[in-house]
């Protein structure tokens, strides 16, 4: 039985590789996950056990609260240098600045909007120092800058000429006196270095007499963790971090991981539903091609082949498909790791890489994914092809035993009933994050699953529905609409499998289109100020020196600002906002649940504002007491005077003045600027003034009126809606696979029909018409099937946002492009198999056995 499974599959060679293709592509997207992640990950190790060299002992503050996007914590006192430098066993020891700038280009242009930040870094000519120049020579006074091999050779730069450096004081004119590596790499795993003198980059990065980490060398004789116990004796009683060089590479390490874990979870999704969907493609293609087999399979069980060996024959072709797709989708994964990067720097996010990396863990779950899903999706059709009887299964026409429509309905009702259980378990479950995404996962692939079985009696009235406007084209139209329903269980299967792709599009299209109505709504009730100046990526700080800078600017009225911070209260995190108390009011409008604005302007040290839906789902009230942990470790315990029924920036956390936010969390640096002109001030002339001195001394930063917010979000938005567009393509793609799988295999089960309608005259123009309809059509059940699950999916997760401003839009253009497209890719997808069954020798087909 092993030769003659081989045989066969060797004897369909075109059905084997179309098989195997729709499961190569999700292994593919999965081994290209891990091998991008191990790569990345073995990048930034590389570099933190580099930056240990030479570094015995190293210092670092004890942030244990997670930082919000854009914080960057708060420094080490400047004082706590001089105790390390006086610990037993110490020999020297150098304070370093590490922190976020910008670096403009050679049209004046910041160079990082998105992804990698730019990094001003303090060097020394000393023992510590792990950047060595290339060209030129590391910068010593004033005025110098070197910056990272990486970004001179991207962007041009050649040693000594004028860049210029925007940071906390503004734009900074300097010449360039080095280009560096870092050990041995060019650049920081993508990031861009700018490299200065201790005292420049203290003034740069707002952080002068402070530092952000401290390394020591110890004395001859003295090993590593004699030196880390001596400095921790010397800082006993700070709250800092002490370890090895070795320790804190390996810390380092582990902490860019955990960041970047949300990385690999997210792309290796995709990748399952892409899998998934192969599945499904899969189950059809084996039903389709035993059925067609049944006489061949019934004569090995007339010479004497057992059940069990004919499922064991079933199981070895499934076994070696799945073992081939598997080799191929990880040898695919070499060439998807690059281009998932290529896909994020078109949003503009630089992934770090390094030499491509392949772990023995990737192999095997390639190879458990491809094989696993191979013969689990081929069971099915294996065990009905063995329940035939020998001498039924040699008469023309008999078919595999399918399951009545009553039952095939009653097991979809179950399954999808299960399916809705499980996603409004993770809706309202209140299980965590974790366990939520997991509910809502496989409540979505029961409800796929459910539709997908439920879809055969749907086959009839989709096709009646959707084939109205090819059956006018003419007679070609009426048989591709008669085609498509002559086997609904084949039809509705390769129709399921491009539903699931489309529906996670429809819904993803919907969510952001309600996203963006939601923000303009927003922006239009609760913006009340003229003008909001911000970092140009959207998500970085401003510098300290802005709000001066535009409060001199003539015919600028009230202005006040807004900064973030991270908080944990009872173990949870906490969002925490700061505000300037006096003058929130005149840039942005509350609705207070209790209190007033008199509230807000009074509010002061030791106090607190609470948006009320946060607060209600922690029985948080207003008069309340909080017990708040900050980023940099402070016990605080503030006190509940007011709540705000906030959907829009100040949701989701609690409210304190920006004066607290510095002092206990750190945080110097503003996330917004809200301005409002003065009386009298003609807007259009202030606007410009604004813009010309943000210009010159700010580049990084700019001024948006309502309209340019909504317009900068909705990019925002547009940007990530775009890349999970590319993402869920492969499971488009392994759809259309299935099209084809479908049509070429029915063709050659259809060779003596194509020989009957060519022998009574039908052109070969017209029988591929004929296949291209049909495939048309069957793409457009998927489709339909894909809009109107996506929608359920879209407006039932959507119901718990409600409350909290979201509003629910249907974006109808977008739905009606997928259509089209849905059908494009149909005919495309037919196009080889529409010239193959146009090529059937007329004689021959009706000769046909």
């Amino acid at each position: 039985m092993i030769r003659v499974t081989l045989r066969s599959l060797a004897a369909r060679k075109l059905r084997t590789a179309l098989t195997a293709m729709a499961i190569v592509l999700g292994v593919a997207m999965i081994s290209g996950t891990y091998i991008l992640t191990d790569t990345i990950d073995r990048a930034f190790g590389d570099i933190y056990r580099q930056a240990a060299e030479g570094v015995d002992v190293a210092v670092t503050p004890n942030q244990e609260v997670e930082a919000v996007e854009g914080e960057e914590g708060a420094p080490l006192d400047g004082a706590l240098l001089e105790r390390v430098e006086r610990a037993p066993g110490i020999a020297d020891a150098r304070g370093d600045i590490f922190r976020r700038v910008t670096l403009l280009d050679n049209e004046g242009e910041p160079m990082s909007t998105g992804g990698v930040p730019t990094f001003a870094a303090s060097v020394a000519d000393d023992r510590f120092e792990a950047f060595e120049p290339t060209e030129g020579r590391l910068p010593a006074a004033d005025g110098e800058v070197a910056v990272d091999k990486g970004t001179a050779d991207k962007h041009d730069f050649r040693v000594g000429q004028t860049v210029t450096v925007a940071g906390d004081p503004g734009a900074r004119r300097y010449r360039l006196v080095g280009i560096a590596r870092f050990g041995t790499v060019d650049s920081l795993a993508g990031a861009t270095v700018v490299l200065m003198n201790l005292r420049q980059a203290q003034e740069m990065t707002g952080t002068r007499g402070m530092y952000d980490s401290i390394s020591a060398a110890a004395e001859e004789g003295t090993s590593p963790e004699e030196a880390r116990d001596s400095v921790r004796a010397a800082l006993r009683g700070v709250d800092v971090n002490v370890r090895t060089g070795e320790e804190q590479a390996e810390q380092e390490t582990r902490d860019t991981q955990e960041e970047l874990g949300f990385l690999r979870t997210a792309l290796l999704i995709f990748g399952g539903i892409a899998v998934f969907v192969g599945a499904f493609v899969i189950a059809n293609t084996f039903s389709i091609t035993i059925a067609q087999r049944l006489r061949e399979l019934a004569l090995l069980r007339t010479l004497g082949a057992s059940r069990r060996q004919i499922l064991r024959a079933v199981l070895l072709e499934a076994l070696v498909v799945g073992t081939l797709a598997a080799l191929l989708g990880l040898a695919g994964g070499l060439l998807v790791a690059p281009g998932i990067v290529a896909a994020f720097d078109a949003v503009g996010v630089d992934l770090p890489t390094s030499d491509t990396l392949l772990l023995g863990r990737t192999i095997v779950v390639a190879l458990v994914v491809g094989i696993g899903v191979t013969v689990v999706a081929s069971l099915a059709p294996a065990m009905r092809a063995t329940r035939i009887p020998p001498m039924a299964a040699m008469r023309e026409g008999v078919g595999l035993p399918q399951r009545s429509g009553r039952v095939r309905a009653a097991l979809a009702t179950l399954v999808g009933l299960a399916g809705l259980a499980l996603l409004l378990a993770g809706l309202f479950g209140g299980t965590g994050e974790g366990g939520s995404a997991g509910l809502l996962g496989a409540g979505a692939a029961l409800m796929f699953l459910g539709v997908a079985l439920f879809s055969p009696q749907l086959v009839r009235p989709m096709a009646w529905f959707v084939g109205r406007p090819f059956q006018a084209l003419g007679i070609t139209g009426r048989l591709a609409r008669e085609n498509a329903t002559r086997q609904p269980g084949r039809t509705a299967a390769t129709a399921a499998a491009l539903m699931i792709g489309l529906a996670l599009v429809t819904f993803l299209s919907i969510f952001a289109a309600g996203f963006r109505a939601s923000i303009d709504d927003i922006v239009d009730r609760q913006f009340a100020g003229d003008l909001t100046v911000r970092n140009k990526d959207g998500f970085s700080t401003i510098p300290r020196g802005t709000r001066d800078a535009v409060a001199a600017v003539d015919g600028v009225g009230a202005l006040t600002t807004v900064r973030f911070g991270g908080s944990e209260i009872d173990g949870e995190r906490a969002f925490t906002i700061g505000v300037d108390p006096e003058g929130l009011a005149s840039a942005y409008k509350l609705t207070w649940e209790e209190g007033d604005d008199g509230v807000m302007r009074d509010l002061g040290p030791g106090e607190a504002v609470v948006d009320e839906s946060w607060a209600k789902g922690r029985d948080i009230e207003v008069g309340d007491t909080l017990d708040v942990r900050t980023s940099t470790n402070e016990r605080l315990r503030l006190k509940v005077v007011g709540s705000i029924d906030e959907d829009g920036l100040l949701a989701d956390g609690f409210i304190v003045p920006n004066r607290e936010l510095e002092r206990h969390w750190g945080e110097r640096r503003d996330a917004f600027l809200f301005l409002s002109f003065a009386d009298g001030a003609d807007p259009a002339a202030t606007r410009r003034a604004v813009d010309r001195v943000l210009d010159r001394d700010f580049p990084i930063v700019e001024s948006q009126d309502r309209e340019e917010v909504k317009d900068a979000q909705a990019g925002q938005i547009n940007q990530v809606l775009y890349l999970f567009y590319a993402l869920l393509a492969l499971s488009i793609v392994v759809s259309l696979f299935g099209v084809v799988n479908t049509l070429t295999l029915s063709i050659h089960e259809r060779i003596r029909e194509l020989g009957m309608v060519r022998a009574i005259g039908m052109s070969r123009r017209q029988v591929r018409r004929t296949v291209r309809y049909e495939a048309a059509i069957t793409a457009l059940m998927g489709a339909v099937l894909g809009l109107v699950l996506g929608t359920f999916f879209a407006w039932i997760i959507t119901r718990p946002l409600l409350d909290e401003g979201f509003t629910f839009q249907l974006p109808v253009g977008t739905m009606v492009v997928l259509v089209v497209i849905a059908a494009l890719a149909g005919v495309v997808a037919a196009l080889a198999p529409a010239r193959r069954a146009a090529r059937v020798d007329i004689l021959r087909a009706l000769a046909y056995e």
